[in-house]
C-alpha cells in the first residue's frame, strides 16, 4: 500500500472517530502529496512522498522551535500535535549510535581525512540516513567527527 493510499484510508478513520487534528494534519499531507505530483506531472515514488512528508515534519519542528522562541506555546503545541501525527507516517529514526556507524563507514569508503572532505561525506551519509535523522545534526556530527 502506498503513502497516498495509507493517508487515504487512515483519513477514513479519523472522519469516522471525529479526530478533528489528525484528520486536518492528514488531509493537509494528501494535499501536500498531490500537489508534488502535479509538479512532477507523474505520480510520486514511495521516496518522493517520503521525502514530501520528511519536509513536512522539518517545517512542523523549524516552527515550534520559531513559536516557543516567540513565547507562542498556543501555536507550538498546534505544530507539535501536526508534528507527531506526521512521524506516524515516517520510518523510525535512527538513533545518534546507529547514526555514528554510518558516519564511519561513509568517512572509511570516501578516504576523508579533514574537514575539507565534508563534501564527499555528506552526500554518502545523507543517502544512507534519508528521513530516518535530522541533516542537520548530521552535519554536526560529520563535522565533529572530521575536524579530529
Amino acid at each position: 500500500m502506498s503513502l497516498l493510499e495509507r493517508l487515504t484510508e487512515d483519513m477514513k478513520t479519523a472522519m469516522k472517530a471525529g479526530e478533528k487534528e489528525r484528520l486536518s494534519t492528514i488531509r493537509l499531507l494528501r494535499g501536500q502529496i498531490k500537489d508534488a505530483a502535479i509538479d512532477k506531472r507523474a505520480d510520486l515514488t514511495e521516496e518522493e512522498e517520503l521525502g514530501v512528508l520528511t519536509n513536512a515534519a522539518k517545517k512542523r519542528r523549524e516552527a515550534i522551535q520559531a513559536y516557543r522562541d516567540a513565547q507562542r506555546e498556543d501555536l507550538a503545541a498546534k505544530e507539535e500535535a501536526e508534528w507527531v501525527v506526521i512521524q506516524d507516517y515516517l520510518p523510525a529514526a535512527l538513533d545518534v549510535a546507529e547514526v555514528e556507524k554510518i558516519i564511519d563507514a561513509a568517512i572509511a569508503e570516501s578516504g576523508a581525512q579533514t574537514l575539507k572532505d565534508i563534501g564527499k561525506v555528506m552526500p554518502v551519509v545523507m543517502s544512507r540516513t534519508k528521513g530516518r535523522a535530522d541533516g542537520k545534526m548530521v552535519s554536526e556530527m560529520v563535522r565533529k567527527k572530521l575536524s579530529l
